[in-house]
């Protein structure tokens, strides 16, 4: 059955198919999308255009009457960034997966119901995908179709997450972590120690901010990255060298290096505590372990929270989501059918826009000009019975109009 969605399409680079450092390099800031997507929509004649850009997929969303093909993605990739190489571009281009008509309109639910993310259930993507289309509608790159689609996949999205328990249990390593530690009611004047800085930790640091703390300081091998995150937390940032020598003391630890070799000693975490006795939280997110065993092994003072009990509870959660994702598909399967029918009822609204006016405008020349004669020889009340039934036939007249091409449209295969 073909549809009337034929010039709708979705090019989508994701971590499936496709290595996060290559898909990074189509990572577009709110400035270069500001700059670009205006050029990029002219350039290749799209109708609509939405780009959405997440830690793990790049998503055009877009409406033309071109064939998507590998030749016009490479062409695609190349004008978002000038400085891939023929390697790169082919790979994109090669790996890229394409969704057309419903299948299309189905895969963008999917993406913001959290079903194509990589932690199945975490309802950032939501949010994501609502502000990547209030940007691109500031910047004047969509219209009706996307309008409408976006408002009933962010509705598809909500459902799905208040009629299923796909969301109910965290499975992240991150979101897991972070539970553990509110659960064990840490203050919000809390001093954080963080050493690393990688995507780990600013991601449990986002969390954090999130939840008001505020009292931060962050230690990486190389002081640059320190300094990153440290200006993203407000923190003092140093070289990992120096933790040895700090002396401010901690509340929680969290760490996640690279590191195969145990930085935490019984050496350093002796003296980053300062011979305090308050009980200690160390969060150890670092494959293999960062912290050495004897300094945990103390379960009176310190509160250990690893890696590994912590992958326990996330496949156990997230087998309890894959056993809603058949809900969920159900809720997705349903309200893409909905939407076809949305859309065909606003392609005759829109349609049938100019009917009203036209109607008006014969019985204005019907009154003031055909019967003018007539009418101007009717008394006062006479002639407002004669706008009263005609004002009531023009308002009946219109609504049977498009109450008949809905029906006849909407009973119709194409």
């Amino acid at each position: 059955m073909r549809y009337i969605l034929d010039t709708f399409k979705v090019i989508s680079f994701t971590y499936k198919n496709l290595p996060l450092e290559l898909l990074g390099k189509l990572h577009l800031t709110s400035e270069q999308q500001s700059n670009l997507l205006t050029k990029l929509k002219s350039n290749f004649e799209f109708h609509e255009l939405m780009f959405l850009s997440t830690c793990n997929r790049i998503e055009l969303f877009i409406n033309n009457n071109h064939e998507v093909n590998k030749f016009l993605i490479r062409e695609i990739c190349l004008f978002i960034n000038a400085n891939l190489n023929d390697l790169e571009a082919d790979i994109l281009s090669e790996k890229a997966d394409v969704y057309t008509e419903q299948q299309g309109v189905e895969h963008l639910l999917k993406v913001a119901s959290s079903l194509e993310s990589m932690v199945v259930g975490e309802r950032e993507i939501i949010t994501q995908v609502r502000k990547a289309y209030d940007f691109c509608n500031l910047l004047g790159l969509t219209k009706d179709f996307l309008r409408l689609l976006v408002k009933q996949t962010i509705e598809t999205a909500k459902e799905v997450y208040t009629k299923t328990e796909i969301a109910k249990n965290p499975v992240s390593i991150v979101s897991l972590a972070y539970r553990q530690l509110r659960d064990l009611g840490i203050k919000n004047d809390a001093r954080f120690v963080f050493v690393g800085s990688g995507e780990t930790n600013t991601a449990m640091a986002n969390y954090l901010l999130k939840h008001k703390f505020a009292n931060f300081t962050v230690f990486s091998r190389t002081f640059e990255n320190a300094k990153k995150l440290a200006k993203t937390l407000k923190a003092d940032a140093y070289e990992l060298a120096e933790i040895a020598s700090y002396k401010k003391g901690f509340d929680v630890l969290v760490i996640c290096t690279a590191s195969n070799t145990k930085i935490i000693t019984k050496e350093i975490y002796k003296s980053l505590n300062l011979n305090e006795t308050s009980r200690k939280i160390v969060i150890d997110l670092s494959l293999p372990a960062n912290v050495d065993e004897e300094v945990v092994k103390d379960a009176q003072r310190i509160t250990h929270i690893d890696i590994n009990s912590l992958k326990t509870q996330a496949e156990s959660n997230m087998q309890l989501r894959k056993n809603e994702i058949i809900k969920c598909e159900n809720i997705i399967r349903s309200k893409s059918e909905q939407f076809i029918w949305l859309h065909k009822e606003r392609r005759i609204e829109l349609a049938f826009g100019e009917v009203p006016k036209q109607v008006r405008a014969i019985k204005d020349l019907a009154l003031n000009e055909i019967f003018a004669k007539e009418i101007n020889s009717l008394d006062v009340q006479s002639k407002e019975v004669l706008d009263k039934v005609l004002a009531y036939v023009e308002k009946k007249y219109n609504a049977v109009a498009i109450k008949t091409a809905k029906s006849v449209l909407l009973n119709s295969k194409d």
